[in-house]
């Protein structure tokens, strides 16, 4: 299998790894990128889990909360010059707050909703694409809510109000005050923001994510040369910390590094004197998953790895 000079870029951007080591682990698996990541992971050459969140898109992300229920949208646009046009904010921030009305997380339901002043999200999408001269796209949205409590909205790098880089909901269910359960959700939603947890528990981690870790500690384990059953404790210990590492609630508090934030909760509604649950969150990250557009670092990779 080819591969090209951005093939390189890529893999650099996503694990940190030097060139030279990201050309050799494409010309070792053929030019397939994922097992290149695999491989340089293995080797010890990567930390995936971090870099992975790596914005690859320009727009911004809205967040709307109406009391128990709360909404994540994000609205991609070419350039960060568009993001921060005042009508493209205004597209961003009105589209935001019709999601709150829908029961479900569909786009398409979303883009044929009505947008106040006339017409239909897609309709006004439409005429901005013209009017602004630039492609723009409502990508994803996403949903939460509690039976009672409070669903706490987070905006980091925020461009103006609810809207930014990295949009943040966090759902607590209880019978505490609003003030105990504001000033609760925005630490862990603080906390959500730097940390980046892949789900709520361990149990919530994709299946296929932690089948792609455990062959990964299992190569590992097999370099040490130690006993078979020395390596199957490896390979479960690095497992089981992949998922504390990963899952929100067995994740180290960041404002003190040290408590789960599970026990964060608990002490929390030990104090408000009733028992608080954080029942889900969303962590929109602008542009996460999608790939940039070939840049000029692409023809120095290629120049210095002999790929043009």
């Amino acid at each position: 299998m080819a591969y090209t000079a951005t093939d390189v870029k890529n893999l650099r951007e996503r694990t940190g790894a030097g060139m030279m080591d990201c050309k050799k682990a494409l010309d070792e698996t053929g030019g397939d990128f994922e097992a290149a990541v695999d491989a340089l992971r293995a080797k010890g050459l990567a930390a995936v889990a971090k870099k992975s969140s790596r914005t690859a898109a320009e727009g911004l992300v809205g967040v709307a909360v109406a009391g128990t229920k709360g909404v994540a949208v994000e609205v991609n646009s070419e350039t960060d010059f568009v993001a921060k046009n005042d009508q493209f904010q205004d597209f961003v921030r009105k589209t935001t707050e019709a999601a709150l009305a829908l029961a479900s997380d569909d786009v398409e339901a979303l883009k044929a909703a009505a947008y106040p002043g006339g017409g239909t999200v897609a309709d006004t999408l439409t005429n901005n694409v013209a009017t602004i001269g630039e492609n723009q796209q409502v990508r994803r949205m996403k949903t939460v809510s509690v039976a009672q409590g409070l669903v706490v909205p987070y905006m980091h790098n925020a461009a103006a109000p609810m809207l930014g880089k990295i949009g943040v909901l966090v759902a607590l269910e209880s019978e505490a005050g609003a003030d105990v359960l504001e000033s609760l959700g925005k630490q862990i939603a603080m906390h959500i923001a730097a940390a980046f947890p892949l789900a709520l528990n361990a149990d919530d981690l994709d299946q296929d994510m932690i089948a792609r870790e455990r062959k990964i500690a299992a190569e590992k384990a097999a370099e040490s040369g130690k006993p078979a059953e020395v390596q199957a404790k490896m390979v479960d210990g690095a497992v089981a910390k992949f998922a504390k590492d990963n899952a929100l609630l067995s994740q180290l508090f960041v404002m003190d590094n040290k408590t789960p934030v599970a026990q964060v909760v608990e002490a929390a509604g030990k104090a408000a004197g009733t028992k608080i649950v954080l029942k889900d969150y969303v962590r929109f990250q602008l542009g996460e998953g999608i790939e940039k557009e070939v840049s000029d670092f692409a023809a120095e990779v290629a120049a210095a790895a002999g790929l043009n």
